[in-house]
């Protein structure tokens, strides 16, 4: 039998895929290869699970909420409602975006469960990734992490666990204090940790006259970032209508400069003035969606300038998952 051609020189072991240890994955490969772990063995794991879901939170109350807080905002949280209620001595269940030590879920003293979005998940359906890591940590003792694993192939999805008529209103934070229940009082470590973690974060706020619509700062100018539910060429088609007509923007100085794929989803970007804040922009972006209803609703062949615009606005689009 042949030989595999090593990939470094150093001897190391030899794991099936069902042998590898269960590792963050950035962190460097168990096999040795000195590949991080979703690059090398975690690969492999990941496609020998299931197969890629395109729109994984699809049916959740929520949906582009759920793609913005795994894509676009760095802290923030949720309250989940779960079916049938919650369990005894489970006072609580809530979804963030990160959390300490980049743990996938934390069942904390009093029993209440936080779980993370933003972590890296081993199968092509991170809806199920997710369903696994909250069950077990609904079992957790208190005051323990849970670790990531790869979830059962048949196991539930969060559609299954997860109450459809359930509310989904995301708190925004400025930082990262909600990791801790008493971040004043925290020791000199934990918050050395919560000063890094919040010089990282880009302040972000949530509007509210529109859905899964997100404005952020930075350095240089702001911007507003917009999950929108619909399907992909109908929203580009209005999207182009409406820019070249002249009606894209959101006021003076503001400017639709893409849009990029995530989860399924479209997300236009506007650039914005760095003066311009998450509350100068409520009322454009309302009566933004008043003119995308319209556009959305026409059905005539895109004229030629119409078409041009299109192109701009297809070449400007990235696929972040």
């Amino acid at each position: 039998m042949a030989k595999k051609r090593p990939q470094t020189k150093a001897e190391r072991p030899q794991f099936t895929d069902a042998e590898v240890p269960v590792v963050g994955a950035r962190e460097p490969c168990p096999c040795g290869s000195g590949r991080r772990y979703k690059a090398c063995h975690g690969r492999a794991a990941a496609q020998a699970v299931t197969e890629l879901v395109q729109r994984p939170f699809e049916g959740l109350p929520g949906e582009g909420d759920w793609v913005a807080l795994r894509e676009l905002v760095p802290a923030a949280t949720a309250e989940l409602t779960l079916k049938g209620g919650l369990p005894e001595g489970v006072p609580s269940v809530t979804l963030a975006t990160v959390l300490p030590m980049a743990w996938p879920a934390l069942r904390r003293d009093d029993g209440s469960v936080l779980l993370g979005l933003q972590n890296d998940t081993p199968s092509g359906d991170i809806s199920r990734d997710l369903a696994d890591t909250l069950q077990r940590a609904l079992e957790a003792a208190p005051g323990s992490p849970v670790q990531s694993r790869r979830a059962p192939a048949d196991g539930p999805r969060l559609q299954d666990l997860l109450d459809p008529e359930g509310t989904f209103e995301p708190v925004v934070h400025e930082g990262f204090e909600f990791w801790v229940p008493d971040a004043e009082n925290a020791t000199p470590e934990v918050t050395a940790s919560l000063e890094r973690a919040n010089a990282a974060a880009i302040p972000t706020v949530r509007l509210q006259g529109v859905d899964a619509a997100y404005w952020c700062e930075t350095p240089d100018k702001n911007h507003l970032r917009w999950v929108m539910p619909y399907e992909e060429e109908r929203l580009l088609d209005a999207l182009a209508r409406l820019h070249a007509a002249g009606r894209s923007s959101l006021g003076e100085g503001t400017r639709l400069v893409g849009s990029f794929r995530a989860h399924g989803l479209t997300v236009p970007v506007w650039d914005l003035p760095g003066a311009v804040s998450a509350a100068d922009i409520e009322k454009p972006a309302a009566e933004f969606a008043e003119r995308l209803a319209e556009a959305l609703a026409a059905d005539a062949p895109l004229t030629a300038e119409e078409r041009r615009a299109r192109g701009g606005l297809t070449n400007r689009q990235v696929t972040l998952s």
